[in-house]
């Protein structure tokens, strides 16, 4: 994966960058960080500049987050609570509520997820569907998008060029962040499915 990214970022530069960058962000597998500070080692020597690479990897950032919100729009509230309410979602104990809930909740606190998520891997791609479904005004979603991606992006694409033929060693740690917070949101998922069941299904066994 990694070898076929650096073959497209010299092959076609900034038009790679944005084009990988946008896939990234539909697809998180693909590593983001490889993108963004092999393209800041690009800039030592290379015609690309700094300001070029960042700006094209925020645009496909924006692009790729963007595209996710519209599928959060298509999956909106009222089909989610319609899910909920057939036959599957009352065997999982599903509730109309439980979506109404949610959306309460992100549209109290939203904006601060969507910005501060772009700073966490995986979950800073993720962010922008629960932001459609719940119908969080578009240019709000698109500013805080824009600022949060703008900032994650330059900060790698800097740190690959000071880092230069290290580059690599800024990705090393960029995993290990990203295997932190995945760890982190997976234990926070279970411990939200272990209150779910614990209320929904053992409580109801007791009586």
């Amino acid at each position: 994966m990694q070898e076929i990214i650096i073959g497209i970022l010299n092959q076609f530069g900034y038009i790679g960058i944005f084009l990988l960058i946008t896939i990234e962000n539909v697809f998180p597998p693909i590593p983001s960080e490889v993108i963004l500070t092999f393209g800041g080692f690009m800039t030592t020597y290379a015609k690309m500049k700094v300001w070029g690479v960042i700006l094209a990897a925020t645009a496909g950032s924006v692009m790729g987050a963007i595209i996710l919100y519209v599928i959060g729009r298509v999956f909106h509230t009222e089909r989610l609570e319609r899910l909920f309410d057939s036959k599957l979602g009352k065997l999982l104990q599903l509730k109309k509520e439980d979506v109404e809930r949610a959306e309460k909740w992100f549209l109290k606190r939203g904006n601060k997820a969507i910005f501060f998520c772009r700073f966490i891997p995986i979950v800073r791609s993720l962010i922008s569907i629960p932001a459609g479904v719940a119908r969080i005004k578009f240019s709000s979603f698109l500013t805080l998008t824009i600022i949060g991606t703008f900032i994650w992006n330059a900060v790698l694409v800097f740190l690959g060029r000071i880092a230069g033929n290290a580059w690599e060693t800024i990705v090393h740690y960029v995993d290990i962040y990203a295997m932190i917070a995945a760890a982190f949101f997976a234990l926070v998922a279970i411990l939200i499915v272990a209150i779910f069941v614990k209320k929904r299904f053992l409580k109801r066994d007791k009586l």
